[in-house]
Order: C-alpha cells, then sequence, then structure tokens
C-alpha cells in the first residue's frame, strides 16, 4: 500500500502540495487505496474516475504555478446527500433514484472550483433522519475510536465522521438538521461545524426538513473548517481572523443540557472549562429557560422536523416503498402526519420569537459552551434488537444540539478528552443566527486549551 499520509489536517496536507513534495495524484491514490481496504459501510460510492481526473489537474496547476489556492488538491468527501455529476443521490436509502445528477450541487462545484479532489460518497442514517448512525442497507460504520466493541459512530453524518477519524480522507461535509455534523463529530473525537442555516446554498442537496437542515465540514481542527467554510461560500482565501480568549465570556446553561450526563463526560467537560477560565475566559453558570421552551413546544404542537420530514416523503410511505425503508425512520416520518397547519403555523411563529431571544442574550464577547452529548458512544448491537433503547438513545443523543438546530444557531464541536471507554467527548461552542464569524473566531484561539494541548 502507498505509504502517502492520508492521516493528516487540511492544512498540513495544503503545505506540503503547495511546497510540491506531495503530488496529487499519489495522494489521491493512498486516498482511493485505504479506501478499498477499509470498513465498506463507510463509503456509498467511490468516485475513482472523478477523482483522479481532478487531482491530475491540480497536478498540472500546481507544477506549472497556478494553485487555485489553500486547497488545491486536497481530498474531499461529501454525504451521500450532496449531488456529485453522474452519480445517484440516494440518501442512505435504496428507495430514492432520480437517476444521475445533471451536475454538482452548489457547494461541490465551489470546492472543485477552489481545486479540491472529491473521492467519494459517505454513508449515513437513511433519509438523515436519526442521531445514530445507524443503517441497514448499507451497513453501520464502526466509531473509529472504540477499542473494545463496535459503538456507534454517530449521524446523520456517520460515514464522514468516521471517514475523518480513520484517517481516510482530511475532509468530508455533511448535513446538519438536529446535530448530524456535531454529533458524529464528537464521538469519533474529530472537529464538526453546523454552520447557520442559510450559510451555504442549498441547491443539489437532498432536504430532511428545509426550516432547520444546515451544512459544514468534519475535520481535524478549526483552522480546516475555517479553510474549508470559505471555498463552500465561493470565497478565495478565509475571513476568519483568530481572536483572543482574553475577555471571551462562555455561558454555561444549567437548563437541558447536562441532564442525565455520564460523570465522566461532565468530568472531561469541566477539566476543559477549568483550563479555559485559567486563560482568562469568563464562566457564568445560567438557567436558560428558553432551552426547555424548545422540547415543551414539540410537546404541545409536535416536532418541527418530524413534520417537514412527513411533508417530504408522505407519498413514499403511502405506497410500496415503505416496506423497504428503515423501519424505524417510517415510524418517526409518520409522527410529522399528527402535526395540522394550526399546530405547524405556532411552531413557526413560536420559533421566530424564540430565535430572536436567542441572539439577544449572548453578547457580543459571549457564546454558549456545553458538552455536544450528554454520554460517549454506546456500542452498536443492543440498539439493533431493542427498539425502545434505541428511541431513548436517539433522543439523549440529538437532545443537546436539536437546540441550536430550532434556534438557528451555529456551533462548532471540539474534542475536550475522554469518558467513559476511552471515548471521545465533544466540546461545544455555539453562537446566534448569522454569528458564524464570531463563533470561528473564538474557536481558533480556544481549540488548543478546549483539546488540553497548552
Amino acid at each position: 500500500m502507498n505509504d502517502i499520509r492520508t492521516d493528516l489536517s487540511v492544512a498540513s496536507l495544503a503545505v506540503l502540495l503547495q511546497s510540491g513534495a506531495l503530488d496529487p495524484i499519489a495522494l489521491t491514490e493512498a486516498v482511493l487505496d485505504r479506501i478499498a481496504s477499509a470498513d465498506p459501510a463507510i463509503f456509498t460510492e467511490v468516485l475513482g474516475q472523478r477523482a483522479l481526473k481532478e487531482a491530475g489537474a491540480a497536478r498540472l496547476r500546481l507544477r506549472a504555478g497556478r494553485s487555485l489556492g489553500l486547497l488545491d488538491g486536497v481530498p474531499v468527501a461529501w454525504k451521500d446527500l450532496f449531488d456529485t455529476e453522474g452519480a445517484v443521490t440516494r440518501a442512505g436509502s435504496i428507495v430514492l433514484d432520480h437517476g444521475p445528477a445533471p451536475k454538482d450541487a452548489a457547494v461541490v462545484a465551489a470546492l472543485a472550483a477552489a481545486g479540491m479532489v472529491s473521492v467519494g460518497r459517505t454513508n449515513l442514517s437513511e433519509f438523515a433522519f436519526s442521531g445514530l448512525g445507524i443503517n441497514p442497507h448499507y451497513g453501520t460504520p464502526a466509531n473509529a475510536a472504540s477499542t473494545d466493541v463496535p459503538r456507534i459512530p454517530g449521524g446523520s453524518s456517520s460515514g464522514s465522521a468516521v471517514a475523518v477519524a480513520s484517517g481516510l480522507v482530511p475532509v468530508a461535509i455533511g448535513t446538519d438538521t438536529g446535530g448530524s455534523i456535531r454529533i458524529p463529530a464528537a464521538l469519533n473525537g474529530i472537529v464538526g461545524y453546523k454552520a447557520t442555516r442559510d450559510r451555504y446554498a442549498m441547491k443539489g442537496v437532498f432536504p430532511l426538513a428545509a426550516s432547520l437542515d444546515s451544512l459544514g465540514p468534519l475535520c481535524r481542527t478549526v483552522q480546516d473548517a475555517v479553510w474549508v467554510d470559505a471555498a463552500m461560500r465561493g470565497l478565495v482565501h478565509p475571513e476568519i481572523d483568530r481572536g483572543e480568549v482574553e475577555g471571551l465570556t462562555l455561558v454555561v446553561p444549567r437548563t437541558v443540557m447536562f441532564d442525565g450526563a455520564e460523570p465522566a463526560v461532565v468530568e472531561a467537560f469541566e477539566a476543559a472549562l477549568a483550563r479555559l477560565a485559567d486563560a482568562g475566559v469568563s464562566i457564568e453558570h445560567r438557567e436558560v429557560p428558553l432551552f426547555a421552551e424548545v422540547f415543551e413546544l414539540s410537546a404541545r404542537h409536535g416536532a418541527l422536523v418530524t413534520a417537514e420530514a412527513f411533508a417530504l416523503h408522505r407519498e413514499r410511505l403511502a405506497g410500496p416503498d415503505a416496506a423497504r425503508m428503515d423501519p424505524r425512520v417510517v415510524v418517526r416520518t409518520r409522527m410529522g402526519e399528527k402535526t395540522g397547519m394550526v399546530d405547524y403555523l405556532a411552531l413557526i411563529a413560536a420559533r421566530r420569537d424564540m430565535i430572536a431571544a436567542f441572539s439577544a442574550m449572548l453578547g457580543p464577547r459571549t457564546l454558549l459552551a456545553h458538552p455536544t452529548l450528554p454520554h460517549v458512544a454506546p456500542p452498536i448491537a443492543p440498539l439493533l434488537t431493542d427498539d425502545a433503547l434505541f428511541v431513548d438513545t436517539n433522543f439523549r443523543t440529538l437532545r443537546n444540539t436539536l437546540v441550536g438546530n430550532f434556534l438557528d444557531g451555529c456551533g462548532i464541536s471540539i474534542p475536550c478528552g475522554t469518558g467513559d471507554a476511552g471515548m471521545p467527548v465533544g466540546f461545544l461552542l455555539s453562537a446566534p443566527q448569522g454569528e458564524d464569524r464570531r463563533l470561528l473566531s473564538a474557536a481558533l484561539a480556544a481549540e488548543p486549551i478546549i483539546r488540553g494541548d497548552i
């Protein structure tokens, strides 16, 4: 097997590629070799021909001194919700087939324009509708950090997270409707950035719930996320400045986020919090009734995600395709049928006010901080046979992150230590709607402290 390292950050690979120390074709061949020998459940399709063509073009540019920028020749993988020209977008299902995509999704085209090399399409929970990452059709990728038994990868961007955490690719692009980037990133010990909902063009991305869907990268460092974020928006260079932790305030909510949390998760989070405080960060522990109201609202009117998912899949659920879908996805999607128009409009109106309240809650140098999840990745096996356990675990897994989607905030999960069985724990920094630049700037400065590097 090619001895070229593929387990490096985007930034590390970029240095090697730009200097001529690493050839884009050799790197791409190494990535494809490792994918071929890895867990087959990580990727649903390998784009070998496209990848080698794009790598060849990058080689010519770099040798001619015409680099497209920082990301030229860097490999990237795509969750199987993004259209890639000539491939079928199946959304982790066996019932979806609109034929080969006639062109790339807008963000796929944007990263291609930056010179990135698309190597494949990654697995996910069927139709992106679970936080666990279990898929009965294409298999479930095992968590890359597990050393005892196969554990869940987290969902729905399961393959994207495992592909990065396993060192197959430096970055993969996912979607996040209730935590689907931040959850698998935290469970696998990598960085996952969920942007404000409309930060990127959504054309060519198969939806789950349009009011909640957002995009973002899963990668090895915050800097990688910053570089890829810029390219996804068509910028030729990042516009994020590295902030300072001194003078930063973190609000740690007492409401919801720590309920039933595993002691080792809380310990890892609080240790990171103490390191930040020692570095000059102000820590404020607050009750945040707004977070409880998110769940109270769903209890009264139904969940927004199930209402919109049901509207999307209504005809599919009424026909023979339903019998070929994951039964748990079918049950959860059908719950949306109970949400009538009056309830749906009530949800939309209340959400608008709650987004405004969340934005007003945090000042210009203030971010939200809490564990990304209240637990580490549990074993897969019991979840395959126990429906009640699956439902309970799925809710607990999504609980902390879905609040950010409902309030249309942005968030980035950074590894902060380990919990039970030596499994990774995520530290989630979040900001209100449209405050992505502030979030990423602070995260650049806070990351080494959160990780315990300094």
